[in-house]
């Protein structure tokens, strides 16, 4: 009797995987690969799996697959084009999936994972200019908003509310010895004021 095929799939193993693989990166074991950054006279290097940097970018993959047989246990790669500190964001982000890095810098990013054909970090370079930009254009439109506002306040300062200019005709219509003008017994000296309040 055949039975069912099921599927074993773990949520947690490319996490862990990642994880694992950073430490070794961390602690330079397994290394297969040095990186040499040089810009503007400030140089690093950098170890790495090639079997990380050739899956997560383009340019390592065809660098990788095109080298020829190396002696040593260690290849190197020179890149001139890229600053020492964005390349190690990219190197935590390619480990990591996620790197912190200032908002000034994140056009740098992306312009390197374009140059290193990283398209993960390219995507998420450009969601979050996007979502920059759409944060900026809110505020300006809230500024812009809140100053209409108080322009028009600012406008209309000594228009006075309905009742109180109901109340002020109403007076000034009616001469000084009219019934309006003097109270009533039991009328409130605010009569008019009152109604006009009420409608």
């Amino acid at each position: 009797m055949e039975s069912n095929a099921v599927l074993l799939e773990s949520k947690s193993s490319p996490i862990n995987l990642l994880n694992e693989m950073h430490q070794l990166r961390l602690l330079g074991h397994l290394c297969d690969v040095t990186v040499s950054v040089e810009y503007q006279g400030v140089r690093a290097e950098f170890v790495a799996h090639k079997a990380v940097l050739a899956a997560t970018s383009k340019f390592f993959k065809e660098v990788f697959l095109n080298e020829k047989a190396v002696d040593g246990p260690r290849s190197n790669v020179f890149l001139n084009e890229v600053q020492v500190a964005d390349f190690a964001s990219f190197l935590e982000f390619v480990y990591t999936a996620r790197v912190e890095v200032e908002e000034d810098r994140v056009q740098r990013m992306l312009e390197m994972a374009e140059k290193l054909k990283c398209l993960d970090l390219s995507e998420t370079c450009f969601q979050l200019k996007k979502q920059m930009l759409e944060s900026v254009l809110l505020e300006l439109q809230n500024f812009s908003e809140s100053q209409n506002s108080e322009e028009e306040s600012a406008a209309r300062p000594d228009i006075l509310p309905e009742s109180k200019a109901g109340t002020v005709a109403e007076a000034e219509q009616d001469p000084p010895g009219s019934p309006v003008a003097r109270p009533s017994h039991g009328a409130s000296p605010e009569g008019p004021a009152t109604k006009s309040k009420e409608k």
